[in-house]
């Protein structure tokens, strides 16, 4: 029937053990035992979806003419620096996404502070070192700004008229120079500061215009917007300074989030918001576990009783396979939604499909004469093919949907399609594997005789 029918079951409790293990627990570590040095550290708490704990969810729009062409590595590299500032403010967790040619999918599970999210995202972050000359600006004005080859002091007029005309000031380097970004305490003052180190080109552009310019200007803005306007006391050579100014210590966190992770290529605004708040997460998280629980009952007293002995193995197989899914979810970080919980519904239904085509099956072998033991390996041989070809279109299926999530920014349908395809493989090992072992374990221990009593024909 089976051969090393003792090894396999030896695999499937370990498999079991390792899974009930992860869990029952929100962080798993494993020491070395000669040297208690760690050998494994993961976090593995169960991450949920803005569904089901609320938080904020943002639909961004490069803000830019509807002829302006722009380019998928704009887009990409837009997305990138996003999910690097969400994440430097301590949003766990977040899912961003393009969406189309023109259009960011932001979500921020758990999310409290909407504004400073959004603030950060929406800001393009561009830090310019410009030369005002004598002209000290005040902190929080607009400048005019332009960069080129060759730097000059003397503010040129602005095209139009004189109501309009404003001058415009010479960019000698902007923030892409920068080598690194720390805050730290102002060294004049009880506020904060920005201290920075510049790439070996950025160093020497400004070695070279601060020993040309000792007594003049050097505004700082970003997104033309003075933040600081110091003057050049000496000539500074190591590629390294400060930026001081009107900082609280959470103002300066964001710049130098902003300054870390660079400046977007392409300016973004905010198309539409959604605040998804905890209390309607609870209530979803609730109603699904209700669902689910009073599904799997159903499903369970349908199998034992309609399939008897193998109806039972199956409930078995079931069941370990909710705890090994549910471990790899966990290990992973599969982050859990609403339609992630209907894809692990559907690949149960999957795996109870093939479990149902093998057990019609054997009883039908049973019927037609077989022994047993031939029963039992036609049942599984020839119920093979049909199961294979199901599972391989929902495959499929799933792929074809999340590659249409990835391209459209459909994170609903992007959780759906994952859940669904870790299901339907694990439901494969669950029927194939356990089910199987469980069912010929079962035979061989009771040693059945009555064939309608233990199993329905």
């Amino acid at each position: 029937m089976i051969r090393n029918l003792f090894n396999r079951v030896l695999l499937i409790v370990l498999i079991v053990a390792i899974a009930l293990w992860v869990d029952l627990n929100n962080k798993i570590e494993l020491t070395n035992p000669f040297n208690d040095s760690p050998l494994v550290q993961r976090n593995v708490a169960p991450q949920l979806g803005l569904d089901l704990q609320g938080g904020l969810q943002v639909l961004l729009e490069a803000d830019l003419p509807a002829d302006r062409q722009i380019t998928r590595e704009e887009m990409d590299t837009a997305r990138n620096i996003v999910e690097n500032r969400t994440n430097a403010l301590g949003v766990s967790e977040n899912v961003i996404q393009v969406a189309g040619e023109r259009r960011i999918v932001g979500e921020f599970p758990g999310a409290e502070d909407a504004d400073a999210i959004l603030g950060i995202i929406q800001q393009t972050g561009l830090l310019e070192f410009v030369d005002t000359g004598d002209f000290r600006p005040e902190e929080g004005s607009i400048l005019q700004t332009d960069f080129g080859t060759e730097a000059t002091t003397t503010p040129t007029p602005a095209p139009g008229g004189d109501n309009n005309t404003q001058p415009v000031y010479h960019t000698i380097m902007t923030g892409k120079e920068l080598k690194s970004v720390s805050v730290a305490p102002d060294q004049f003052s009880n506020q904060y500061a920005i201290d920075f180190t510049l790439s070996n080109e950025g160093a020497k552009i400004f070695a070279d215009h601060t020993a040309a310019n000792v007594g003049k200007i050097l505004t700082i803005t970003l997104d033309k917007r003075v933040i600081s306007a110091p003057s050049i006391n000496t000539a500074i050579p190591d590629g390294s300074g400060q930026i001081s100014g009107s900082f609280t210590a959470d103002s300066a966190n964001a710049l130098a989030v902003q300054l870390r992770y660079g400046s977007l290529p392409i300016p973004l605004k905010v198309v539409e918001t959604r605040i998804i708040g905890p209390t309607l997460g609870e209530d979803s998280l609730r109603r699904s576990l209700v669902a689910g629980a009073v599904g799997l009952t159903i499903v369970v007293l349908f199998m034992g009783i309609y399939y008897r002995l193998p109806g039972i193995t199956a409930d078995v197989s079931i069941l370990l396979y909710a705890v090994i899914l549910f471990a790899v979810f966990k290990f992973i970080g599969v982050t859990l939604t609403l339609p992630g919980i209907a894809g692990i519904m559907l690949s149960t239904g999957s795996a109870l499909d093939a479990n149902i085509l093998v057990f019609e099956r054997f009883k039908e072998e049973l019927r037609g004469g077989r022994t047993l033991r031939q029963a039992f390996d036609q049942a599984w041989t020839r119920a093979w093919p049909s199961i294979r070809d199901s599972n391989i279109a929902a495959l499929i299926t799933a792929a074809i949907l999340f590659w249409f999530g990835s391209s459209f920014g459909a994170t609903i349908v992007k959780g759906f399609s994952l859940t669904l395809a870790l299901g339907v493989v694990i439901s494969l090992f669950s029927s194939l594997y356990i089910t199987r072992t469980l069912l010929a374990l079962a035979l061989d221990t009771f040693k059945l005789k009555n064939y309608e009593r233990w199993i329905g024909i």
